[in-house]
């Protein structure tokens, strides 16, 4: 008797927390068709709880449903969501799904596994975009179809604006690009909508342009500019002579922390001839804090001298000045054997990355202070990813990442855009605003260090990730 009661209340459990999980999974679905970003991250973070539940519990369905989800909504997001697609892309070979608690029929399964065989195949991913004089090529992770590319032309003479846009379908971007070229004022290649990345090319001269599809790559050509007449020169001249100037932005009270990663006892990576990063990241820091003081704003610095602060008391520094934005400054290493080749420029902001990479770079920066992971816990760290300040703070990482390479790449060769990610920071834990991680290059690359221990490029980093933090104001 005693065991049946024990069957009857074990089987109960099950079947409260399944319907629990079907509750959120459906409340799930009507957020993410929602225009409201917050709810579209409240549903990302749900589906992803609900995932981690599937896992725990073998709930196939579950999982399945689950993994949909953080796809549709970390696509909206522009969040690297690949490793769930790969993972999806499995299951769907499966040739039977099963779950507890299933309602739905075999069609409604074959459905589910039609829309993860689109999701898959139609979406393109762009791994690198690159100028070669007067050629650009765009080149994806699978053959382009080229009724996937829209080409369009906004002409202006009389404005002296000239755009010529390109609009990819069933296309996403995991990272940011920067691009530049001498012919064009702006180059803007970003994520339009879910499934578009749009890439616009604005000069004050009319262009002749075409574009191309090889295999995997969109090629664009610039030819020989348009000639004008001396009249129509002269009324491109006139009106960019007498455009009005944009507004001055008067809202730059804005608080910032700075943090230096490490210091004191913790020197943070030894890298290439025992230069520290912890020496290197302060002048970094210090770069940054002038610019932004001299451009109007409220700056302070977790550390302004070579001493060592706790993880969760930079956090509490930035919280108790009610700064709007956080942002930790660090510098990357790896092993010896493999210094040469690692390389390059990465922006971080606070998830639960399933990613080795990310994952060995927080190992190396969390380290500093291996007592705070007990004083935060894993529940308060998924608390802290619960918060709506993960989707400010995506932003805030790629405008950073942006600002970075823009104020780099005009003046230094092969500097690396390693791409903004997730990642598990424990320095991050806990601020209540947009925080992000900034890892400037590899100490332990014999190449970059020299660059990194130069005060010219010190300045240059610092003056992109001024830029970058002035886009975020403007875009938010």
């Amino acid at each position: 008797m005693i065991r049946f009661a024990l069957l009857f209340t074990l089987f109960t459990l099950l079947l409260f927390g399944a319907s629990k999980d079907y509750a959120i999974l459906k409340e799930s679905s009507h957020l993410s068709s929602s225009k409201n970003k917050s709810e579209i991250f409240r549903a990302y973070n749900n589906y992803k709880n609900l995932y981690l539940r599937s896992m725990m519990n073998e709930d196939s369905y579950l999982r399945m449903k689950s993994l949909e989800g953080i796809i549709k909504t970390g696509t909206k997001l522009h969040i690297d969501i690949d490793h769930y697609l790969k993972e999806l892309s499995k299951i769907k070979k499966q040739k039977r799904i099963t779950s507890i608690n299933h309602k739905g029929t075999l069609d409604k399964r074959k459905k589910i596994k039609s829309k993860a065989k689109a999701i898959v195949v139609l979406r393109y991913k762009l791994e690198y975009a690159r100028w070669n004089d007067d050629v650009l090529r765009l080149k994806f992770n699978r053959k382009l179809e080229r009724s996937h590319v829209h080409s369009f032309n906004i002409l202006e003479p009389k404005k002296g604006v000239f755009k010529y846009v390109f609009d990819i379908h069933n296309a996403m971007l995991d990272h940011a690009h920067s691009l530049h070229h001498s012919r064009f004022l702006h180059i803007r290649l970003a994520q339009y909508k879910p499934s578009i990345i749009r890439l616009v090319l604005q000069s004050k001269k009319a262009t002749k342009i075409d574009y191309d599809v090889r295999d995997d790559t969109l090629i664009i050509r610039l030819h020989n500019s348009i000639k004008r007449s001396k009249k129509q020169k002269r009324i491109i001249k006139e009106n960019i002579q007498f455009r009005p100037a944009p507004p001055k932005r008067l809202d730059r009270n804005e608080i910032i922390v700075i943090d230096p990663g490490h210091g004191g006892k913790d020197p943070g990576a030894i890298g290439y001839k025992h230069y520290r990063e912890k020496n290197i990241v302060i002048e970094i820091a210090k770069e940054l804090k002038s610019i932004l003081e001299s451009r109007g704003y409220k700056v302070y610095m977790t550390r302004d001298r070579d001493y060592f602060v706790k993880l969760r008391h930079r956090t509490k520094f930035a919280n108790d000045r009610n700064a709007k934005i956080f942002v930790s400054i660090h510098a990357n290493a790896v092993e010896k054997k493999h210094a040469k080749k690692a390389f390059g420029i990465e922006t971080y902001f606070l998830a639960k990355s399933r990613t080795d990479r990310a994952k060995r770079v927080a190992q190396q920066e969390n380290q500093a202070d291996l007592g705070d992971m007990n004083y935060y816990g894993v529940e308060s760290f998924l608390n802290t990813i619960s918060s709506h300040n993960l989707v400010a703070s995506n932003k805030l990482a790629i405008d950073m990442q942006r600002g970075i390479l823009g104020a780099l790449k005009p003046y230094y060769k092969n500097i690396h855009d390693g791409g903004v990610r997730e990642g598990p920071f424990w320095v991050l834990v806990g601020a209540k605003m947009p925080s992000i991680l900034v890892e400037v290059g590899f100490v332990t690359n014999p190449k970059e260090v020299q660059r990194l221990i130069d005060a010219k490029y010190q300045r240059r980093m610092a003056l992109g990730m001024a830029n970058g933090i002035e886009r975020y104001f403007l875009n938010n």
